[in-house]
């Protein structure tokens, strides 16, 4: 049985040629490498999914998503505690209308109100300084759910970070802008499934692009 840490991955490596990647050809030039292929997104995603089976799995669970960039890493990670939950003793559910869905509930901002005695889990695609965060989990808490734990794929080591730690965080990263798999530059890069540190060009280009009228 391998044991599975829910400490996140520190990602040391420098990065790879985009060569070496599928990458779109209207984004070579805005790319300086990959960063995080998307093969070890996926694999790092079905390890935390263990994770949080094994915290919540016997339970029926809310989940929730913060922000549109974090949608991919958000379907993926619930995908894989879906199949977990079928191939296992204990299920994964919510409640909707009293009768069960038999899939994990997501809700808007506006139904933070049906969240009391319910067990959360906050699904997020990176954590920069922890802040928003902590406001987020504050206003959930006013809510008096039963349970609430938080999940991010990325986690960025900053010196401005105020020092918040949640459940389970898939890959430690510097601090850097990345972009890929639904991170975004001004809407650009959603599409790129890979996690990429973006060129200076790259920078540039789309910011100019984003404040150009009409």
């Amino acid at each position: 049985v391998c044991s599975l840490s829910r400490k996140a991955e520190g990602v040391g490596r420098p990065g790879d040629d985009l060569d070496l990647f599928c990458v779109p050809n209207h984004y070579v030039e805005d790319l300086e490498k990959v960063f995080i292929p998307h093969g070890l997104i996926l694999d790092r995603t079905e390890k935390l999914a263990r994770d949080v089976m094994g915290d919540m799995g016997g339970h029926h669970i809310v989940a929730l998503r913060v922000l549109k960039a974090g949608y991919t890493f958000f379907a993926d990670l619930l995908d894989y505690v879906k199949a977990l939950s079928r191939n296992s003793d204990r299920f994964f559910k919510s409640y909707c209308n009293d009768q069960s869905t038999g899939a994990v509930k997501v809700l808007g901002g506006d139904n933070l109100s049906t969240l009391a005695g319910k067990n959360i889990l906050i699904v997020e695609d990176i954590i920069d300084f922890g802040k928003t965060m902590q406001i987020f989990l504050s206003l959930v808490q006013q809510h008096n759910p039963k349970m609430v734990e938080v999940a991010s794929l990325l986690v960025k080591r900053t010196p401005r970070s105020i020092g918040y730690r949640l459940d389970f965080d898939g890959f430690e990263i510097p601090d850097k802008f990345v972009i890929g798999y639904a991170l975004d530059c001004n809407e650009y890069f959603r599409d790129l499934n890979h996690v990429c540190v973006i060129s200076e060009t790259g920078k540039a280009k789309y910011k100019s692009e984003a404040e150009s009228p009409g």
